[in-house]
């Protein structure tokens, strides 16, 4: 009975094996199909994708080989780079489960994320090493790697406990590295900026994620051709699932840069013959304004992608008037999806200007009310999810992931309305309407009309405490280059388009509005900085 028992254990071993999808695997199988085919440049340094198979099979056998194991929660640190990339694969390699975590954050909101995952091992560039040791302090960390597989020079005496990946990588075996994986097993935790106090790790796993690529890949028409910027932060989930992790399942070619500067963005595109490009609307505000748009060639920009932020209507006719060669998406979702929930097509851009589009191949969704029953077609509720992109939970609260997954569906936070075609329309996020004088503002429809007026770059709308309205409507704005704006000229002219209530109390004007990496407008710092302004 034992000998049949360990017959189909083993049975079962080989199959789960052979049957296996992870994130490890898909890079490997890439490989596999096209060695030679450039993969990824960074910088002055470009790899085909054998070579970079070879580096992240290199740097698991050291992670592995020095105690790391999977299951084990490691923190990485770093502007983007390919040794981001590397070590992000690595780590599927032997289970561990990596934490990207953003950079600007402040050494409490480390120390707190450091916490409460348990990290045990902390892989971060040069700049970001003394930051983690710092929020680390008095915690058990067992491994502590430098990511410095392109270059390195470590004049800061506070490094001497960090080992360099790249002298520890050099000739070590380039064979997979191979590890017992389950396809639902844990790969990444994010952690949201979220509105609360205290952030919450998301916990994905292999499927979650490789679900989410499919979805991503059929609904953004991508395919091995593609030639892929890659601009925005890694650590987000935007770029490193939407579009990094696609591209590497394909085999597309990627160029990653350090940030998202318009100049650099724009010289990119050119001498790289780009054909695919994300950016949040803020960033494609800035390329628009920047003033080498028309004097670059972006004709081969064929594939454009928006999301992480509600693009205006105003912006996107631009946009499609000035690149007439480019096709846009409207990739909407949240890192609880991983992060794609849905998409909208090129040609419904302007025929649904402002919609969401229809949920993503591996997505189902609808609309619901308070008591999470499905509202009728054209009424507003909170955009609801089923989707094997979904997380496994909040990592450590059940308490938050049972009030998430409330009647097996995914509750978005996110107020919409479905057409009878099906599309999505993004009303607001629940903690972005204005509650004035009792009756429910949406920011977004206020602030499409103020990007209407002449001399708009940019406006975000908030409510502010007020004794007499509850919240008062107000606009803060970015006036274009020269551009003459009051305050009165504003009001004015909403009042002309929107209903009474709708107008703004108040406007006031700034040269940039706060943003994190990822190009989102900050509401919460515009409504702690402008809070006062009806005292």
């Amino acid at each position: 009975m034992n000998t049949d028992s360990n017959v189909m254990d083993e049975l079962t071993n080989l199959l789960e094996r052979a049957r296996r999808n992870t994130l490890g695997d898909i890079l490997a199988r890439t490989r596999d199909r096209m060695p030679e085919k450039f993969a990824l440049a960074y910088r002055d340094k470009r790899l085909n994708y054998e070579e970079l198979d070879d580096l992240v099979n290199q740097t698991a056998f050291v992670f592995r080989e020095n105690g790391m194991k999977k299951g084990d929660m490691i923190t990485v640190m770093s502007k983007n780079s390919l040794d981001f990339v590397v070590v992000n694969f690595a780590l599927a390699r032997i289970g561990a489960v990596m934490i990207p975590i953003n950079y600007m954050l402040t050494k409490d909101d480390v120390r707190f994320i450091l916490q409460h995952a348990g990290v045990r091992g902390f892989i971060a560039s040069e700049e970001y090493a003394p930051v983690l040791d710092l929020a680390g302090e008095g915690m058990q960390i067992d491994f502590r790697y430098l990511m410095d597989l392109e270059e390195a020079d470590y004049p800061d005496e506070r490094l001497v406990d960090w080992t360099p990946l790249r002298d520890v990588t050099v000739d070590k075996p380039t064979e997979f590295v191979d590890t017992a994986l389950a396809d639902d097993d844990l790969a990444h935790v994010l952690y949201t900026s979220g509105t609360e106090s205290r952030p919450k790790g998301v916990m994905l796993t292999h499927k979650s994620i490789i679900s989410e690529y499919m979805s991503c890949i059929v609904d953004g028409n991508m395919t091995e051709e593609d030639v892929i910027i890659h601009p925005l932060p890694m650590y987000h989930s935007a770029q490193l699932h939407c579009f990094l992790g696609p591209s590497i399942y394909l085999g597309s070619s990627g160029i990653i840069l350090d940030g998202a500067s318009p100049e650099v963005i724009l010289t990119t595109v050119e001498k790289e013959c780009a054909t695919q490009l994300f950016c949040p609307p803020t960033v494609w505000i800035a390329l628009l304004r920047h003033p080498e748009f028309d004097t670059r060639n972006l004709s081969t920009l064929e594939k454009c992608y928006y999301g992480a932020a509600i693009m205006p209507r105003e912006i996107l006719k631009e946009l499609s008037e000035r690149l007439p060669n480019a096709r846009f998406w409207n990739f909407y979702g949240q890192t609880e999806v991983a992060p794609l929930a849905t998409a909208l097509q090129p040609q419904d851009q302007l025929r649904k200007l402002g919609s969401a589009g229809k949920p993503a191949l591996n997505m189902q969704t609808k609309i619901v009310d308070d008591n999470d029953q499905e509202v009728p077609r054209g009424d507003i509720g909170e955009i609801v999810h089923r989707t094997p992109h979904a997380m496994k939970g909040y990592l450590f609260d059940p308490e938050k992931t049972a009030e998430a997954f409330r009647g097996g569906w995914f509750h978005s936070g996110d107020l919409g309305v479905m057409d009878e075609e099906g599309y999505i329309t993004i009303i607001d996020r629940k903690k972005d309407m204005i509650n004035t004088g009792g009756v429910n503002v949406s920011s977004r429809e206020v602030e499409e009309t103020i990007y209407q007026m002449e001399g708009v770059s940019e406006v975000a709308v908030i409510g502010i405490p007020d004794k007499y309205w509850i919240e008062a409507v107000t606009a803060i704005i970015v006036p274009k280059y020269e551009a003459s704006l009051t305050e009165e000229a504003v009001i004015a002219y909403c009042k002309g388009i929107l209903s009474t209530f709708k107008v703004p109390k108040y406007v006031a004007f700034t040269d940039v509005l706060p943003k994190n990496p990822s190009g989102k407008v900050l509401k919460r710092e515009l409504r702690q900085e402008y809070e006062g302004l009806g005292d």
